[in-house]
Formats: C-alpha cells, structure tokens, sequence
C-alpha cells in the first residue's frame, strides 16, 4: 500500500495517513456544552460543596447551575432559605476564595427539596452480646497496626449491629 505524499511548506493538500485521536478535537466540541453549563467552575462547587461552604450549610443547600454572568442556582431547604438569604455575602465569599476568582457574583435562591437526600448524621449502633464482642476481638488480634485494628473494630460493630 502507498503511502500518501505530503506536501511540505504549503500546508495545502497535506494528507496523512491513519486515525488521529479522538482526543485531539474533544476540547473544541466538549468547550462550548461545558461553558453553557458554568464549566469547570460547577463541577467543582458541587465535588466540594461541603468543604467549601461548611457542613453547617451543605446539608440544606445544593449547587444547581452557574450562569455565564456569575449567578449560581442554589437549591435550598425551605427552613434555611430566610437564614441563606442573609448569609449569602458570606456564601459567595466562601466560593470566590476557594477558587480565587470572583467566580459566583449573586445567588438566585430555589425552595424545596434537595435533589440529593442528605445522608444519615450518625445511626444508632446497639451494644454487643458478650460473646459477639469476644469473636469479633478474636478474629482482630491478629492485626498488629493498633490504628486498623481499631478502625476494623468499629467496622465490625457496625456491620454486627445491623445484621442483629
């Protein structure tokens, strides 16, 4: 098979043979459906809500979508939405030293349900029987690390708890 002539210096008519990577055109074409829907910028908000914000606020509110003027859709529990009105200098504040950037400008503040359900704060755990607590020491004095072994611990009164 022939391979196909390039021509050098004219950039017209240059041929060349084999796939290119797909990779290579995906910034062109991903660029613009990303930056529609606040880009980068919302993926991460929504990656490291709680760390950015604080937990005292992430469980009642949820990133939604960035407009390209700065205005981040925040869905908000309905008994917090008076109190985020009122913090939400500190909010946008939060953000925009996060990313170091003036980043979100204003909120526009939706009531309701979350999109997510918030996670259990803690559950219950009942006190084990007596002999399921030594099976469970027994079955961990084998591990040397003290740090795993009490991590293994909890674990398994966790996981014996449930299942009784």
């Amino acid at each position: 098979m022939d391979e196909p002539t390039l021509v050098r210096g004219s950039g017209v008519g240059e041929r060349r043979s084999g796939f290119r990577a797909a990779g290579a055109n995906l910034p062109r074409i991903v660029g613009p459906i990303v930056a529609r829907h606040g880009g980068g910028v919302l993926a991460r908000l929504k990656s490291e809500w709680a760390v950015i914000i604080g937990p005292d606020l992430a469980d009642s509110t949820w990133p939604e979508a960035l407009a390209r003027g700065g205005t981040l859709k925040l869905h908000v529990a309905s008994v917090k939405a008076l109190e985020l009105q009122h913090r939400a200098p500190l909010v946008i504040e939060r953000i925009n030293l996060f990313f170091g950037r003036d980043a979100v400008t204003r909120l526009a503040l939706v009531q309701g349900p979350l999109p997510l359900a918030p996670l259990p704060s803690h559950k219950t755990v009942r006190p084990l029987a007596s002999r399921e607590a030594a099976a469970l020491d027994r079955q961990l004095e084998t591990v040397a690390n003290p740090e795993l072994r009490d991590a293994l611990a909890r674990l398994g009164r966790l996981v014996i708890s449930a299942a009784g």
